[in-house]
């Protein structure tokens, strides 16, 4: 099984895309959905299951042993958003306690960013 956090967003759901293409359906697709149309993302990709973000570690002590690695692509990554504390308990600690569970597991995390990270390349990278 992959996981892909993120796996509804804009990029999560074209990775799913590439996988699918690629023979794979044993996703994991791990997002927060809420209001705003996200599902409509992952509408016609074929997955294994859906899990909300708060639900992911307790998921990972039942079924860890199944995944071959973990997409972290599950971001706050609007520039906008202002909340400091929601910032560092998403983008910081559920990044750390994955690289954690991960390094303890002996699995790949695949990370990414974005700009909101990185900026626009004006400063060389």
């Amino acid at each position: 099984m992959l996981v892909v956090t993120g796996g509804a967003g804009f990029i999560g759901s074209v990775l799913a895309a590439a996988l699918n293409e690629a023979g794979r359906s044993d996703l994991v697709i791990v997002d927060r959905f809420g209001h705003d149309e996200k599902w409509r993302n992952i509408a016609k990709r074929d997955f294994f299951e859906i899990v909300p973000v708060e639900a992911l570690h307790s998921w990972l002590e039942r079924f860890g042993g199944e995944v071959e690695a973990i997409f972290h692509l599950g971001a706050i990554s609007a520039t906008t958003f202002t909340d400091a504390d929601e910032i560092i308990a998403n983008n910081l600690n559920y990044s750390i306690a994955l690289w954690r569970w991960c390094a303890a597991a002996k699995r790949p995390l695949i990370y990414a960013s974005s700009a909101a990270t990185y900026g626009d390349g004006t400063a060389g990278f």
